[in-house]
């Protein structure tokens, strides 16, 4: 990884972030879905049509990391990230089938310098997936945590 650009003070409360599109591989999804969510609306084709949501769709979890690969490659491979200490919500308020378009975005709630640890800045983030026709899909809200500019640029910091 190059040197990051972005930093806590580059993520301040109302600011939005689109972090790109995804689309459902089928594969992946059952891949996905077999191994850690092997319920049978999620594997079993003929159960999914029987049940509440009319065919196979992926498990939250599943749904989850493609936020999350979305939040690494728009922003966190560019970023002083230093992790997550986690998050108060979680929502798969629409199911997930092969082959939607997801568009993920993430919008920063607040922001605040650390008090135990000058160096670091907190951020709560709002993230989503939304598809093509408008439907939210996955809603998470969490903390991130990332350097501050000034502590890691040696030039600020006192000898």
């Amino acid at each position: 990884m190059s040197e990051p650009e972005v930093f806590f003070e580059d993520l301040p409360a109302g600011r939005q972030v689109a972090l790109g599109t995804v689309v459902v591989d089928r594969d992946e999804m059952l891949a996905f879905n077999r191994r850690f969510d092997p319920q049978p609306f999620h594997v079993d084709e003929e159960a999914a049509r029987r049940s509440l949501f009319g065919g196979l769709c992926a498990s939250g979890w599943f749904t989850a990391s493609l936020w999350m690969r979305c939040y690494v490659d728009g922003l966190l491979t560019r970023a002083a990230s230093l992790g997550s200490p986690g998050g108060d919500e979680i929502a798969w308020p629409s199911p997930v089938f092969p082959g939607d378009r997801l568009e993920a975005a993430m919008e920063v709630v607040a922001a605040r310098a650390s008090r135990s640890r000058p160096q670091l800045g907190l951020i709560t983030l709002n993230g989503t997936l939304v598809r093509d026709d408008g439907t939210e899909v996955y809603r998470a809200r969490f903390t991130g945590m990332f350097a501050r500019r000034e502590a890691a640029d040696p030039a600020t910091t006192p000898a």
